[in-house]
């Protein structure tokens, strides 16, 4: 099939690849990582906070001393130390009494997702998720050729009404519902001790299954966070997390948290997938949470990510044209912010990247295309400075944006909002 072109292989497809979108986020790399842009578009952890000198003395000592099994092939479900160990970190958020054999470890967060829905979904199931939610998870559920119904936020996170509507409007025909309640990615919110309950009730009452996703729990800048959903709740709640966040992304190790009853049937699809999960990425993290002081660790991250959460805030404060709102994230890793009338994040990107900065357009958000109005901001990978010249970059090309609507009368001079008010109304599109 020598000077076959890609329509030669269009036909053979199957049907769930055929709707594979690329992500917004990914298709951002090549141009953010360039050195001359102010990246404000990754979710990147800041791995220079850790001790790079003592996580490499770690590493080679396990490959000198354990070798022999951490260069081996492991089992599916993962090494019983790091699950042991996860227990262990799982307890520090509330989740008590978790057993090691209800665990499953997996490459990162993202296997977790695909795992999950490899055991539950058939083509054209519905699967309610907040709107706006993970672009990875979408990916996910595309692939699995599910339909994404999603559910309104507010500045409290998921709104239960609107969840009580959803399940109406599908029949209540939902296989489950997908949720970041905290530190949401990319909304910045945090769903409130009260609306915790009443969500977990009436997903209880219609028997739906909760998938509750907390990469970002750990990172909180304002006294601990709520404690997640699984701590309230054993059976019908799916605990997903990794270390990506509080570790190191590159080793790619997460895990899933399931009820007994379903445990194996996820082990099964992650044998059948990657048969199993890299034995020296988890014996770093074993090592890692058995040797050094991680808990020290994410108080540094805490820090660093507070300080530059701040130094994005007063930026954005300072600097965005009148009409532009965000939120004020209590943790993670996110800003979501709202832009004057008449502006879109998506049609206004290529300005962007030609004044050398990056963001992600809303739309990749959601799996209708809504979103054009938000942009997602992340202040994890930037040092301040940085940050605040990317948002002098972008607040130039946006009121470059409305100067030229303006002389074509499209867009009316609006009114100013500062972010501290915009922390109580996190914009349109999440009300």
């Amino acid at each position: 099939m020598s000077g076959t072109t890609q329509d030669d292989y269009t036909d053979r497809y199957s049907r769930r690849v055929r709707g594979m979108t690329t992500s917004e986020i990914r298709a951002l790399f090549s141009v953010a990582s360039r050195p001359e842009v102010v990246s404000l578009a990754g979710g990147s952890p800041y791995i220079a906070a850790l001790p790079l000198d003592a996580v490499g003395e770690m590493l080679g000592r396990l490959a000198s001393d354990h070798g022999a099994t951490s260069l081996q092939y492991g089992i599916g479900q993962g090494t019983v130390e790091l699950r042991e160990r996860i227990c262990e970190v799982m307890s520090l958020s509330g989740i008590e009494g978790a057993s090691p054999d209800d665990v499953v470890v997996t490459v990162g967060g993202q296997q977790a997702l695909d795992l999950i829905a490899r055991v539950f979904l058939d083509p054209g199931d519905v699967v309610l998720a907040e709107g706006p939610t993970y672009v990875g998870a979408l990916g996910v559920f595309q692939a699995a050729q599910a339909q994404v119904r999603h559910v309104a936020m507010d500045a409290e996170g998921l709104i239960p009404a609107a969840l009580s509507q959803a399940l109406a409007d599908c029949g209540g025909r939902a296989k489950f519902l997908y949720t970041i309640p905290t530190y949401q990615n990319p909304a910045g919110v945090t769903l409130s001790e009260a609306r915790r309950e009443e969500v977990l009730d009436i997903c209880s009452r219609h028997g739906l299954l909760v998938v509750e996703d907390d990469p970002y729990g750990m990172l909180s800048f304002e006294g601990d966070a709520p404690r997640p959903l699984r701590a309230r709740r054993r059976e019908g709640v799916f605990y997903l997390s990794t270390f990506s966040k509080t570790f190191a992304p590159g080793l790619r190790v997460g895990w899933v948290l399931a009820p007994h009853a379903v445990r194996e049937k996820l082990v099964m699809a992650s044998e059948a997938s990657i048969l199993c999960p890299s034995a020296f990425a988890q014996g770093a993290v074993t090592q890692y949470l058995s040797t050094m002081p991680w808990r020290e660790q994410i108080k540094v991250y805490r820090e660093v990510y507070r300080e530059r959460r701040d130094a994005l805030l007063s930026a954005l404060d300072d600097l965005m044209p009148g009409g532009t709102t965000w939120t004020n994230p209590a943790g993670g890793l996110f800003v979501w912010a709202t832009l004057p009338e008449g502006l879109d994040s998506k049609a206004m990107m290529p300005r962007a990247i030609a004044a050398r900065v990056a963001y992600v357009p809303g739309t990749g958000f959601y799996a209708d295309g809504t979103g054009t109005t938000n942009m997602r901001l992340n202040f994890s990978f930037s040092a301040p400075d940085r940050l605040r010249e990317g948002v002098r970059r972008l607040a130039g090309v946006m009121e470059q944006e409305l100067a030229m609507r303006a002389v074509f009368g499209a867009v009316a001079e609006p009114r100013r909002r500062r972010g501290s008010a915009a922390a109580d109304a996190p914009g349109p599109d999440l009300a």
